[in-house]
């Protein structure tokens, strides 16, 4: 066929597309990080407000964020990407996560919350300021930096069970 009758597609088709198509990438990139933010605030009686207390948005977001800015004020060293890819491996963001089948289930202390803390630990390394329950994401996101940051430097120093 002659190179005149050869359909030819206009730069402005071109752009429309490559835009609908980087668009539609992104979305595909945002729902699981949406639904994961979802539903881990969707479980457990902390999700009674739409904002923490202290003011912060009552889902996995929140929390890191509220965890963050005590950890701040008292010292403890970590980031946002390391507090989020540890919760992801422990607990994918339940704050009512237990753990009924490891060495530490068995010996009576199984691992809870966002990032599988057993009760001896939290006790050992509460941050004041925050709840004594386990299973509060913020206390739990709280001690369990703060055990990382004795043990390890770091919770972004972490990067398998601890």
């Amino acid at each position: 066929m002659p190179a005149a009758a050869q359909y030819r597609r206009s730069r402005n088709n071109r752009l429309v597309r490559t835009l609908a198509v980087l668009g539609t990438s992104a979305a595909v990139l945002a729902v699981p990080l949406i639904g994961a933010t979802s539903a881990s605030a969707a479980t457990g009686p902390a999700t009674a407000a739409a904002t923490t207390i202290a003011g912060y948005p009552n889902n996995l977001d929140g929390w890191i964020r509220e965890s963050l800015a005590i950890m701040a004020q008292k010292g403890i060293p970590g980031t946002y990407n390391g507090i989020y890819r540890n919760i992801m491996r422990e607990s994918s963001g339940n704050p009512r996560a237990i753990n009924l089948w490891d060495s530490n289930a068995a010996a009576g202390t199984p691992s809870k919350g966002l990032l599988q803390v057993i009760d001896p630990t939290f006790a050992a390394y509460h941050v004041a300021g925050t709840s004594f329950d386990p299973y509060d994401p913020v206390a739990n996101i709280t001690a369990a930096c703060n055990y990382a940051a004795a043990r390890y430097g770091s919770i972004d120093n972490v990067y398998g069970a601890y």
